[in-house]
């Protein structure tokens, strides 16, 4: 209460990290000068949940409750989180994928009170004068996008701020990062829609985005300007265009502690995908083939990843790579193509030019589709059936968000495949009976991943972020799927136990931070024990 002691009323009301609304007692309002701010009647943090619940069950549309969880959040954080995290299953969709896309899109005219940093490149020069206008003075943890490629939405400008924003409710909500450590950043460099920016209620730059040297000098100031003021601070890099973001991960991966959720995050719960769908098929890493609808910074990011835990189980790096292929808008990437990045080379084949999918399936033989292409429908019956054709349990996982963008529904797949497919997709779907079987399609999300590694940095301090640290992390969510799960083809772990799955795997990745001497606190004899001391729990001070 020390903090509150220093505001009062209003004031207090309005402090959303102090606030407890009717759950003031009756000396506190004595204390504090709220007698006759409030209604008389006292409530716990209990019944203040069940109220939410009951105020949301009357709304009848996602996006309406995205903005009342958005306000409550902006009231009253302690209600917000504990709101969440009593329910983590139902409320993850609303709070971040899918609703959060209609959230972004719509942003300029649903806008209310503001939250988080935006960091416009008109004040190029002044980055570190605006970062000093948050009122914490230690931010450990940074989600920072510049809007230019939303889930797969495209450039939503500066209405990109609702992915940092709900993506840091959920390293809270569901791995128990402590939320006065986070800050979301909006970097503003203007945006290429003309349909925002004919809009008279846009609220970002009015003006093409800058590229090139202008625009890396810009977010180099953003870095220096993080790194003096908060020296114990990852920086995550969310929805950047592919041309962007590779660069930017590259130059800074082994200077400050950072990541890239989309390339790093994806690959790692693709990998666990395959951890546990291996379990269902019975074979080894090294046995698999994957295709990629996709070529982008996720498929790469995935690929790289599972080639490089193939590379531990015995193969060399080259050929794990080869293992792992990449189909885009252009066909098979093969070594004759000219278009070809950097970033895409390795895992260019020496293969005839294929430009059909279901043709490059038939012809490459894979174990395992993986859709990162944010183009709806592609996994069509004809690339699911060739699949079950080649493979008694074919791995199809269309990864692209949100839903109106998957490759493939879960119904299609077990369909196509006679019930044979092992399933993840990157948005939710419900059961599907077939031929009398229930299959529970597991949703391949982030959120098993990123909160659960931030909770881990968090705890250690560490100093960088490795890809060994995914590994773990994926191997870490994999070994928690029961049984009776794969049974009924879920290959991760209920979301409804998100906070004991991330924290299991915050601990695996804490474990590599102190033995890779990345850690900036001494290690204590109980890891998991330490974790859990550090982990945010949503309740009032006694």
């Amino acid at each position: 209460m020390s903090k509150q002691s220093s505001l009062s009323g209003y004031d207090l009301l309005r402090s959303p990290r102090l606030n407890r609304g009717t759950a003031f007692t009756e000396s506190e309002r004595r204390q504090y000068g709220l007698d006759g701010l409030l209604p008389p009647g006292v409530s716990s943090l209990q019944l203040q949940v069940a109220r939410t619940h009951a105020e949301l069950a009357n709304l009848d549309n996602d996006l309406q409750k995205y903005l009342l969880l958005s306000d409550l959040q902006a009231r009253n954080e302690t209600l917000f989180y504990a709101t969440v995290m009593s329910d983590p299953a139902s409320f993850m969709p609303l709070v971040y994928t899918p609703t959060v896309g209609e959230a972004c899109q719509k942003f300029d005219h649903i806008f209310r009170a503001t939250r988080g940093m935006y960091v416009p490149i008109s004040a190029r020069g002044r980055v570190k004068e605006l970062l000093s206008n948050w009122p914490e003075q230690d931010v450990r943890f940074i989600v920072v996008t510049d809007g230019e490629r939303i889930l797969g939405l495209g450039d939503l400008g500066v209405g990109g701020m609702g992915i940092p924003i709900g993506k840091l409710s959920l390293y809270t909500a569901c791995a128990g990062v402590p939320p006065q450590y986070c800050m979301p950043v909006m970097l503003d460099v203007g945006t290429n829609n003309a349909k925002l920016l004919n809009d008279p209620l846009y609220l970002g730059l009015r003006q093409e985005r800058v590229r090139g040297d202008d625009y890396y000098a810009f977010v180099g100031e953003f870095v220096a300007a993080v790194q003096e003021r908060y020296p114990k601070c990852c920086v995550q890099w969310e929805d950047f265009a592919n041309f962007n973001a590779v660069p930017l991960l590259a130059q800074y991966k082994d200077k400050i502690c950072t990541y890239n959720d989309d390339i790093q995050g994806t690959a790692a719960v693709a990998l666990a995908g395959v951890f546990a769908a291996l379990r269902i098929s019975g074979q080894k890493l090294t046995e698999q083939r994957f295709l990629f609808l996709g070529g982008g910074s996720a498929a790469t990011g995935i690929a790289e990843l599972i080639s490089q835990a193939m590379a531990l189980e015995g193969l060399t790096i080259d050929a794990a790579r080869a293992r792992n292929t990449l189909f885009d808008v252009n066909g098979l990437m093969v070594k004759s193509r000219q278009d070809l990045a950097d970033f895409q080379k390795p895992f260019a084949v020496d293969h005839a030019p294929v430009s059909s999918f279901a043709d490059a399936v038939s012809a490459l033989k894979p174990t395992g589709v993986i859709g990162v292409s944010t183009v709806p429908k592609l996994f069509n019956q004809q690339v699911i059936e060739a699949m079950a054709s080649i493979n008694e349990r074919p791995i199809i996982f269309p990864y692209s968000n949100p839903t109106s963008r998957s490759e493939c529904t879960a119904e299609e797949a077990y369909r196509w495949s006679s019930g044979r497919a092992i399933f993840a997709s990157g948005s939710p779907f419900p059961p599907v009976e077939y031929e009398g079987r229930t299959f529970v399609p597991g949703q391949g999300n982030n959120v098993y991943i990123f909160p659960a590694v931030g909770m881990a940095v968090f705890a250690t301090e560490a100093s960088r972020v490795t890809e060994e640290m995914f590994i773990v992390a994926a191997k870490a969510v994999a070994e928690q799927v029961t049984e009776e799960s794969l049974a009924t083809g879920l290959i991760y772990p209920p979301q409804s136990k998100i906070l004991e799955a991330s924290l299991h795997v915050a601990t695996r990745v804490a474990e590599c931070i102190f033995d890779q001497n990345l850690a900036r606190v001494p290690r204590p004899d109980d890891i998991a024990a330490h974790i859990r001391a550090c982990a945010y729990k949503p309740a009032y001070p006694a």
